[in-house]
This record gives structure tokens, C-alpha cells and sequence, in this order.
């Protein structure tokens, strides 16, 4: 199935997107450099230089040669060694990406091994010798720039994957389910929304969904549906010369004051304020 026509709920997930470096160096691997059948709770990249070696990730056997990015994802079993005296020498990094309890790539299917250009590589390299700086670096500094780095080089990744994304087939009757609940909320934001009415509609126990949006988003449900409101309320804001008092209505709140501090603790400004901002008079 085509990542581009089911990537939509993902942008909600994808705000919660946090990224961990656990280790990033630069390495000639020895002739001993082996590992069989291990399942790691990290992802990990290889940047390939030079020489020869041999993988294995879920039962599928590769050979990267220099030039390419290795990804391997976390929770999979995975072997690797040398298959030579001219083993590998590459960069390389283990991470974790998750969004809510759950790893991206649980949900991306992409490939394992990318062909990388001359001038991709460069710039991979450049952010692989940055990112290992950072590493050995203790300060707080390091550690938020090591997060931009680190998630530049999995932009690149799947940037250059596109034309191969899938979401994991396994995942696709959760996408459905995601989408209906979506989809709920939308064509109810203007109603007195329960938790309990949610869970009935997708056919959940209500503290089952609340562990459930947990999971996927990071947040409660009904702090999941007041963002969806506020959202609406932004882009009506931006686009429509309705009262604030009718926006208030459309996104279930009756009480314009109610929702002028709902709105400010969201946005940081009233709504009136929001307007101005987005060119509206």
C-alpha cells in the first residue's frame, strides 16, 4: 500500500517523535567482529567505507557494500560478522525513535540496505563525524544537538527510502482504527464529546482507549480531542471572518470565556490576538 495515501494519522504521532542517541562512533572492525541471533531494543545505522561484511536481519541475508546506509531496526533478530581480513569500517550509531510507547519503525516498513549518492554521502558523513563528536561530549548542549543531528540523518533516511515506504502490514487494520477515531472526533468537535461515547464508537472499553491513546499519542484522549478543537479553531481563526463566538461554538464551547482561556493556554495569545497574527481583521 502506498505511503502517501494513508500517512495522515501519522502527523499527529509524529509531533511526539522522540529520539535517543545510545552510542555513535567511527570503526575499523576486526576479523572477530561477529554477533548471531540477538533481538537489540535499539535501531541502529551503518554507514559502510570500506571493506566487506555480512548481515543478517529477520531471516533476510545482505552483503552492504561501501557506499551504503544499513538500517536495523530495533525489536527484530539480526546477526552480523566478518566475512573477510578486510572487514568493515564505517560509521555507525545505535538510537531509539519512538513515538508514544511505540518504535517508527514499527510502523514504517523501508528498506534495509540504501544506495547512498556521492553527495549524500558526504553530507552523511559530515553528520556522522559531527554526531560522534557530540557523543563523547558530556554537556547538556551536546545532547540537544546530538537529537537534531541524529534526526536529520533519519529525515535523510527516509527521505531517500520514499519511493520504498510501506507501512508494516500488520499494522494496517491499527491505521484503520486510527483513522476512524479520527475521523469521529472531526465530524464531533462541536459536541459535548465523552470518553465513554469515544470508546463506544470504536468499540473499546474506556480505559482501554485511554491506554490505547497513551500508546499512539502520547496523551490522554480527551487531551488528544481538546487539541483537535484548537486546532479547528486556529485554522477558522486564519481563514473565515466568523465571530469568535461562532468559532467557539464549532470547536464545543459554548462559553466564549471558556474558550478565550482554553485558546490562550494553547496558543499563548487570545484569539483575537491569533487572528491579528495570521493577517485577519
Amino acid at each position: 500500500m502506498p505511503f502517501n495515501r494513508n500517512h495522515e494519522f501519522l502527523n499527529e504521532m509524529i509531533q511526539h517523535l522522540q529520539v535517543h542517541l545510545e552510542e555513535a562512533f567511527y570503526t575499523e572492525c576486526t576479523p572477530q567482529w561477529r554477533e548471531l541471533d540477538y533481538v537489540p531494543s535499539y535501531n541502529k545505522f551503518y554507514l559502510i567505507c570500506e571493506g566487506e561484511g555480512w548481515l543478517k536481519i529477520d531471516g533476510e541475508e545482505y552483503r552492504p557494500v561501501p557506499g551504503q546506509l544499513v538500517h536495523m531496526p530495533a525489536h527484530v533478530l539480526q546477526s552480523y560478522s566478518a566475512v573477510s581480513n578486510s572487514p568493515y569500517t564505517k560509521y555507525w550509531c545505535h538510537f531509539t525513535a519512538t513515538m508514544g510507547e511505540m518504535d517508527l519503525f514499527q510502523w514504517l516498513e523501508v528498506p534495509h540496505i540504501l544506495d547512498v549518492t556521492p553527495a549524500h554521502m558526504d553530507t552523511l558523513i559530515s553528520l556522522f563525524r559531527e554526531l560522534g563528536v557530540l557523543y563523547q561530549d558530556r554537556s547538556y548542549l551536546a545532547r540537544i544537538r546530538e537529537k537534531s543531528i541524529l534526526l536529520e540523518i533519519i529525515a535523510l533516511f527516509l527521505s531517500q527510502s520514499d519511493t520504498h515506504l510501506r507501512f508494516v502490514p500488520g499494522r494496517l487494520g491499527e491505521i484503520e482504527r486510527l483513522k476512524r477515531i479520527e475521523a469521529f472526533i472531526e465530524a464531533n468537535l462541536a459536541e459535548a464529546l465523552t470518553l465513554e461515547q469515544l470508546a463506544k464508537h470504536v468499540h473499546l472499553h474506556p480505559n482501554y482507549l485511554v491506554r490505547y491513546f497513551n500508546k499512539h499519542f502520547a496523551v490522554s484522549p480527551l487531551k488528544y480531542l481538546n487539541r483537535r478543537r484548537m486546532q479547528k479553531a486556529k485554522s477558522l481563526l486564519g481563514t473565515t471572518d466568523l465571530a469568535i463566538k461562532e468559532i467557539a461554538e464549532l470547536v464545543g464551547f459554548p462559553d466564549t470565556n471558556h474558550f478565550g482561556k482554553a485558546f490562550r493556554k494553547e496558543a499563548s495569545c487570545s484569539p483575537t490576538e491569533y487572528r491579528l497574527r495570521a493577517g485577519r481583521s
